[in-house]
């Protein structure tokens, strides 16, 4: 007896008023997307960041090879350790980043490119000419014996929000040719 009365009441409940009210459900639409509209809201600054850091990362490195390219003198371990310091003020990095500076020539002959030198802050390795010799695809086509300066940079990129963007690593790989003199030396030109 119980039974047929709550299923009749039960069924009256659903038949008449509920399934047509509308009060509330302005509250319970917005209950469903306010947070995914947040977490979207957030996913897109996170994006934008990231866009924003990989832009700031790569001006500071084509600043960092001209600035070596227009050096005149030889460079040493300190000037390398300004320009790091420089390259992590101009890119805002929150951690040490990781810097290699290499001069490079082509030779026509062999049709490989060749490592002057190649000096290094950070985690990396110096560049050797067996690195670099078939390069044809990194670097640009060269007359014989011209020499460029490679600017390799690293930092870590932390993204603002946990919303799917992971801890990634901004690599730049920029090229310059020097300005003022056939070649930029380190410590001594020979």
């Amino acid at each position: 007896m119980l039974m047929i009365q709550i299923k009749s009441t039960l069924r009256s409940f659903l038949r008449c008023d509920f399934l047509r009210r509308e009060d509330g459900v302005i509250a319970i639409e917005a209950l469903v997307v306010l947070p995914l509209l947040f977490w979207t809201y957030l996913s897109m600054f996170s994006i934008f960041d990231a866009f924003r850091m990989n832009s700031i990362n790569q001006k500071a490195a084509f600043t960092i090879g001209d600035a070596i390219s227009r050096e005149t003198v030889p460079i040493d371990n300190q000037y390398l350790v300004g320009v790091r310091d420089l390259f992590e003020y101009l890119a805002r990095a929150k951690d040490k980043s990781s810097i290699r500076v290499s001069s490079l020539w082509y030779d026509a002959v062999a049709d490989e490119y060749k490592a002057d030198w190649s000096q290094k802050l950070g985690s990396i390795e110096p560049l050797t000419n067996i690195d670099v010799k078939n390069w044809h695809e990194k670097l640009p086509v060269m007359p014989n014996n011209e020499r460029l300066i490679l600017v390799e940079t690293w930092s870590d990129y932390d993204p603002p929000f946990k919303t799917g963007l992971e801890i990634s690593e901004i690599r730049n790989f920029v090229f310059t040719r020097p300005r003022y003199a056939p070649r930029v030396c380190w410590e001594t030109c020979n």
